[in-house]
């Protein structure tokens, strides 16, 4: 992501539920977003790095992770349960917002942490 860059898309906030993540427990990310263009189409990329590695990446319509057309204001939701293997400490996601020729709407990065304590199920 190009911090420097005017992306269409501007991106005005990013909430994470639970902060911090759980393994096992779904986790959402919703970034709440303005533009002044009439999107209809188009991809979310996603990648995940833990330290340097790639250990995750999906990509997804958009129009399934918001209302389409997006107009003006507008939140992106996605959600996903980590597997209960997956290492404690920090990650970093990537988004990237594609439109109808892939073209970058915006991307943006930022940092999350999965806790060391795992839920215990109770039986």
């Amino acid at each position: 992501a190009d911090k420097g860059k005017n992306y269409p898309v501007k991106v005005s906030g990013v909430e994470i539920v639970p902060d911090p993540v759980e393994r096992g427990v779904p986790a959402t990310f919703k970034i709440s977003a303005t533009t002044d263009k009439n999107i209809t189409e188009g991809k979310l990329v996603i990648d995940v790095k833990y330290w340097i590695f790639n250990v995750y990446s999906e990509t997804d319509d958009i129009c399934t992770k918001t209302q389409c057309p997006a107009t003006s204001n507008f939140e992106l939701s996605h959600s996903q349960t980590l597997p209960s293997i997956t290492p404690p400490g920090s990650y970093t996601i990537q988004m990237k917002m594609l439109g109808k020729h892939d073209e970058e709407l915006s991307c943006i990065s930022f940092g999350f942490s999965i806790g060391f304590l795992a839920p215990v199920a109770l039986s």
